[in-house]
């Protein structure tokens, strides 16, 4: 798999992954604002769809989801 090289390759890659790994865990977006809210992040079913839909977020907010799906760990080819 080839890395990306532009900004927006990272984007589309990393939301993508989010939705993969969602689904895979089969964990709504309301889910997910619960689980979040526990990591300290405050987020709505709609703020989360909005920002996988544009595939612009933080850091903190990639992390944070990981965290919150309990993912012990990411390779960078995954995403």
């Amino acid at each position: 798999m080839t890395m990306p090289t532009k900004a927006g390759d990272w984007e589309k890659r990393a939301a993508r992954f989010l939705k993969a790994e969602l689904k895979r865990a089969d964990v709504t977006y309301e889910e997910l604002a619960k689980r979040l809210k526990k990591h300290g992040l405050e987020e709505t079913e709609a703020s989360i769809a909005n920002k996988l839909a544009r595939g612009t977020f933080p850091a903190t907010f990639f992390l944070a989801t990981l965290a919150a799906l309990e993912l012990e760990g990411i390779r960078l080819e995954d995403i």
